[in-house]
């Protein structure tokens, strides 16, 4: 009946806490809840396999030095007169991955780092266009998240 009970209760919990409690707002909380925690049964993705977890840490901490590097690049662009310097663009990146997990992962990566948005993923060519704030190369973007993440994320996982 209830896939994810906790993730029942805390609804109805927050529900509460948002409308106050009365005898209609828990029924409606319960009925919301139940049918949230259906909704999300339903879109139970599939689990992941971890081929070589150990490097798990090692995609982190590229991850967070590339974070903070890329606020720094982004700050020195705002600081030194904004649209000026910078030349955005769009560039479509042809990607040699296909499994979910890493493909979700790349997005969150893409997208996290300042500078940078995953827009748009076609999966018929397995491509993503992604907006750059400042794209002098694209070329060294296409081998940056190639061989800098790409490669890492098909070590991680089958």
């Amino acid at each position: 009946m209830l896939p994810y009970p906790l993730l029942t209760l805390a609804l109805i919990l927050i529900w509460l806490l948002l409308n106050g409690f009365t005898l209609g707002h828990l029924l409606l909380g319960i009925v919301v809840a139940v049918f949230a925690s259906w909704a999300m049964a339903s879109l139970r993705p599939e689990k992941p396999k971890l081929r070589k977890w150990y490097l798990l840490p090692k995609l982190f901490f590229r991850v967070v030095f590339d974070v903070l590097k890329s606020n720094v690049q982004v700050a020195w662009i705002i600081l030194r007169g904004g649209s000026r310097n910078a030349t955005p663009g769009f560039v479509t990146l042809e990607l040699r991955v296909r499994d979910q997990i890493s493909l979700a992962l790349l997005a969150v990566i893409l997208t996290s780092t300042p500078g940078s948005a995953w827009l748009e993923y076609d999966s018929n060519d397995n491509t993503v266009l992604l907006h750059v704030l400042d794209l002098e190369n694209e070329a060294q973007w296409r081998e940056t998240v190639a061989n800098r993440y790409e490669s890492l994320l098909m070590e991680i996982f089958a």
